[in-house]
């Protein structure tokens, strides 16, 4: 007994520093509808600077004054991000804003390593908490207990902060309805500075009193940023309490999980995030979010199909790449292949968030478990290649129709956190039933057949499958499916009114885009002749996103052009520089400022500039209505 009681009180003091985090990102999300990726970089950053600080500064007071001088530091460095980036791009669409946070977080990893090294960094014990408490013969430390009162005493000073100050008013409000607080005159600029910069006081806090009990190192921000998503979703997105509650969930879960629930200790949380949002889909805590109000005639994208020279333009683009194997040599083709796999991953994902409207945090679960049926149908079962292409994407297909069912009952970010629990447990999954999947050990020696082994032969076929893939989607687009899809993305309330059944549409469009993606995954797997569990991860999922955000998630070809870009840059950067992450977050960082709209979105602006300025009677003013996109 005095082994559990132990164990539930180090979960408590888990959940303090993962309530700091997670009530953070509570704030800045209610408020600001930024998906904040950067905010375990946050965290990790106040962690780095209260090492260094506390190591320079002696004494009890040196130490807990290097604790808040380290939060207060990393909130003026939150300000100064808020003001220069993220107050330009308030306007841009919303996901759009999630690719300058992925893009800051890219940044922080590699300028941590440049500045603190590689190696992890041990701290000091916290003055005056440094021994331990025996409870029936178990030690408990004493800086645990400190984080188990300070938990509940943040959350008053919080609770008073939000209740009983004008400040704190204005922000619950915000939280429920920004329209409607901007119209009431409040200055929307300084209320989303001042609630981000508390938000990421409140990140590096946690961050900074973890040095005692971690060694800090520069992946701290993926692990935590996780299951402080997962803590803010399950709580309720702008409920302080529902944040501490939630906290406490996810700790205690993690504490026990690896006892009583060994098999599935990793998948648990997101198990019961799924259950969470499928029975009350706003969290425990938190609220319905009052329907957005947006101007009318800017709700509906009015694409178009291409003109007849704009098609000419992509086939000679097309034939251009199906010439590259007469020049270049077979390390050229091999990442050839590997960026024509990821634009049809890419695309699957643009089909979904585009034209659909739901943004999926979880698409790589459809491209690992395309390249999972692959494995399976080669490895065990000894099929010829041509059929394992052919049926290896249905595992994809299946997982889409089981994951999409529950997925698109909710919306908007709660729609994004359940994908992203659907692809944590298929993750899980892979990388703990070791006797089928392998584990982190994978699945090995996936190789093509004679007809596609050469270097020269795969990437035509990736080529080719490529472009049949992002054709047959954009003719979705234009095809009565398409039109019913983008009604339900623009008007729910409408399209269900003319009889549309926006629900079974949109599982039909995640169920195309699931098996698309498996289609990648598929071909990923002959590739590089393995398969892994990275191939289902967060961090995959993550770099669709960004691909299709780069191109232009308010366009129909944007998803092909970032994916290009992204892919081809990301592995030319690998090879030329240890610091790629660094000069990639800078430029994906530079493109969200200069492009708000994605590098097609403003190539279609300035085309449309170019149409208006253009004098009566010119040729660029001939068939407005056959203008593309």
């Amino acid at each position: 007994m005095a082994f559990y009681v132990v164990q539930f009180l180090t979960g408590l003091a888990s959940a303090a520093s993962l309530f700091l985090v997670a009530s953070g990102l509570s704030i800045i999300f209610g408020v600001t509808r930024i998906v904040n990726f950067a905010h375990g970089a946050f965290y990790m950053i106040g962690a780095y600077i209260a090492f260094t600080l506390t190591e320079r500064l002696s004494g009890a007071f040196g130490f807990w004054g290097s604790i808040v001088l380290a939060a207060l530091a990393v909130a003026v460095i939150g300000v100064i991000v808020e003001m220069v980036l993220l107050r330009r791009i308030y306007h841009a669409p919303e996901l759009f804003q999630l690719l300058a946070t992925f893009g800051l977080t890219l940044m922080v990893e590699d300028l941590v390593v440049l500045i603190w090294g590689p190696d992890d960094l041990v701290g000091r014990r916290a003055p005056g908490f440094r021994g331990a408490i025996d409870f029936f013969g178990q030690n408990i430390p004493s800086y645990d207990l400190f984080l188990i009162v300070l938990g509940p005493v943040v959350l008053g000073i919080l609770w008073l902060l939000f209740q009983r100050t004008r400040w704190g008013v204005l922000v619950r409000a915000a939280t429920q309805d920004r329209d409607m607080v901007a119209a009431l005159g409040v200055n929307q600029k300084w209320l989303f500075t001042s609630v981000f910069a508390v938000g990421v006081f409140l990140a590096a806090l946690g961050g900074a009193l973890q040095i005692p009990r971690d060694a800090v190192h520069h992946a701290m921000d993926l692990r935590i940023i996780v299951e402080v998503f997962v803590v803010v979703v399950i709580g309720g997105l702008g409920s302080i309490v529902g944040a501490f509650v939630a906290a406490v969930l996810v700790s205690e879960l993690n504490a026990f999980g690896i006892l009583i629930f060994p098999k599935i200790s990793i998948i648990l949380v997101f198990l019961v995030m799924a259950a969470v949002l499928i029975v009350r889909p706003w969290g425990l805590f938190g609220k319905p979010e009052a329907a957005a109000r947006k101007t009318p005639g800017l709700t509906v994208n009015p694409w178009r199909p291409l003109t007849s020279n704009e098609r000419l333009a992509a086939l000679a683009a097309f034939v251009v790449a199906a010439m590259l194997p007469l020049f270049a040599g077979n390390y050229l083709l091999t990442v050839g292949s590997e960026i024509a796999i990821f634009v049809i991953f890419a695309v699957s994902l643009h089909f979904l968030m585009s034209v659909g409207g739901l943004a999926s945090f979880g698409h790589a679960a459809y491209f690992g478990l395309g390249a999972y049926g692959v494995a399976f149908l080669a490895k065990m079962a000894g099929l010829p290649m041509i059929v394992c292409l052919l049926l290896g994407p249905l595992l994809g297909c299946m997982g889409a129709a089981v994951f999409g069912f529950f997925a698109v009952q909710l919306s908007g970010v709660y729609f994004a956190m359940l994908t992203l629990a659907f692809a944590q447990i298929v993750w899980s999954i892979a990388f703990q039933w070791v006797s089928v999947t392998g584990g982190d050990n994978g699945i090995l020696g996936i190789w093509p057949e004679k007809w596609a082994a050469s270097p020269s032969h795969f990437y035509w076929l990736a080529l080719g499958v490529a472009a049949l893939v992002t054709v047959a989607l954009r003719a979705m687009v234009f095809a009565p499916f398409g039109y019913a899809l983008r009604a339900t993305r623009d008007s729910l309330l409408r399209s269900e009114a003319i009889g549309i059944d926006a629900k079974r549409i949109q599982w039909t469009a995640f169920v195309i885009a699931g098996t698309t993606a498996g289609i990648g995954g598929a071909l990923f797997a002959y590739l590089k002749g393995s398969v892994f569990p990275d191939n289902l991860g967060i961090s995959l999922s993550v770099d669709a996103l960004v691909m299709v955000l780069l191109g232009g998630v308010e366009t129909v070809s944007g998803a092909v052009i970032g994916a290009i870009v992204y892919k081809a840059l990301n592995i030319w950067l690998v090879s030329q520089t240890d610091l790629s992450k660094l000069v990639l977050g800078g430029f994906i960082m530079l493109i969200v400022v200069v492009f708000p709209k994605g590098i097609v979105g403003m190539l279609e602006m300035l085309a449309q500039r170019r149409r208006k300025s253009s004098p009566p009677g010119s040729p660029l003013l001939a068939k407005p209505i056959e203008s593309a996109e």
